[in-house]
């Protein structure tokens, strides 16, 4: 059984459906449990039209489904019946489930279900897997956020930049269990590039290949963090470096900048270089400040002052992290790397301590917490007052 296929499958199936007059809610139902069918029925009678027999046996789960409810029957004889046999319609409705499925009236973290239930075709359990969450639970924030969506018509354009952030926090949530989100982000990127000529579509797909190129070198056999400037170049993937970088410059060349083409151009500064030395910090510095124009985020400033740091040296990284809020995330793990930067090693371990007691994960603050302790060995060696954790 071709799993893979039947996920590809999934969206266009689905939007059928809900162009013959299902509502969001059944039609995405009724999807479901033709795929179940087919993961019973397939191997041992494979259809020669698989996108059809979908269309189909789903058609009949939502009339089966539909008949028990009176407002449904009405919308049944609205849509004339069962279809006549034959091939599925070549239409594709792909991109309108992406707007959908990030719909402003969803939480980010319902769309990003949402959107890996109606699009990717993954299961309730294997989206609660990736997210480590019960079941029953991604069953719940699943059920609300389709009746949330089921009334929304097609009939208006969709915000790129809405579904843009939605898979991006798909990425971002990385992987665990039988799903890799990080690798079911950049295929559902990719479909949508295949399906809008946008250039920040590009950039985020590039973006995704360029940080995903790294991953290999991200953790040490411990499973501990390994920083960027440490990391084992040769385990990096220099054919996604290669595709990344492509797509990237020909979506820069449309002269549409936007802000994660900006990020992937950071991205692509630091793959180009053979060592961490060889990094041209200068230009990533004026890249951030391309995204800072763009943005207006603090955070792409705190990423900013670590930029200035290098480039410029730790005092005038530091006169950058001066004028970002004190209350980010990782800012105290900035001012720790940078006072290291300056000599200030004292100062350093003790933000590094306090780092620590902030990180939003446990290899975060593992690798703050071990770079606290190295701090205070030298001191220590060194005749220095150490400062613990």
């Amino acid at each position: 059984m071709d799993e893979a296929l039947l996920r590809s499958l999934t969206p266009g199936v689905l939007t059928a459906l809900v162009r013959r007059g299902a509502d969001f809610a059944a039609a995405e139902d009724a999807v479901q449990d033709a795929l179940v069918e087919a993961l019973r029925v397939w191997p041992a009678d494979p259809p020669r039209d698989a996108k059809g027999w979908l269309v189909t046996v789903a058609w009949r789960k939502f009339l089966d489904a539909a008949r028990s409810d009176a407002a449904r029957r009405r919308r049944e004889d609205r849509a004339g019946g069962e279809p006549a046999p034959g091939p599925a319609p070549a239409a594709d409705d792909t991109l309108r489930l992406y707007f959908l499925c990030a719909h402003p009236a969803l939480t980010p973290s319902s769309a990003a279900a949402l959107t890996l239930r109606a699009v990717g075709g993954l299961t309730t359990r294997q989206i609660a897997r990736a997210y480590l969450v019960p079941e029953a639970t991604m069953a719940q924030r699943i059920s609300r956020a389709k009746r949330t969506v089921s009334g929304v018509r097609f009939d208006r354009p969709g915000d790129v930049a809405t579904v843009l952030r939605v898979l991006y926090l798909v990425f971002n949530e990385g992987y665990s269990g039988d799903v890799d989100l990080a690798a079911e982000a950049i295929r559902l990127t990719r479909q949508l590039a295949a399906r809008t000529d946008h250039p920040e579509v590009a950039g985020l797909l590039a973006l995704m290949l360029l940080h995903h190129a790294r991953r290999a070198a991200r953790t040490a056999s411990d499973g501990s963090l390994v920083p960027l400037a440490e990391q084992d170049r040769g385990r990096w993937d220099t054919s996604l470096i290669a595709e990344g970088i492509g797509i990237l410059q020909a979506a820069l060349a449309r002269d549409r900048l936007g802000e994660y083409q900006a990020q992937a151009a950071i991205a692509a500064l630091h793959a180009d270089a053979r060592t961490a030395a060889e990094t041209d910090w200068v230009q990533i510095v004026e890249w951030y400040d391309e995204l800072a124009r763009l943005t207006g985020s603090p955070v792409v400033l705190l990423n900013r002052a670590v930029a200035v740091g290098e480039a410029d040296g730790p005092r005038a990284g530091l006169a950058a992290l001066a004028a970002v809020d004190g209350s980010l995330p990782r800012h105290t793990a900035v001012a720790a790397y940078l006072h290291e930067r300056d000599g200030d090693l004292a100062g350093a371990a003790r933000l590094y301590a306090e780092a620590a007691h902030k990180a939003p994960s446990l290899a975060e603050r593992d690798h703050l917490t071990r770079q606290a302790a190295r701090l205070n060995t030298r001191l220590r060696g060194a005749g220095g007052r150490p400062d613990g954790p």
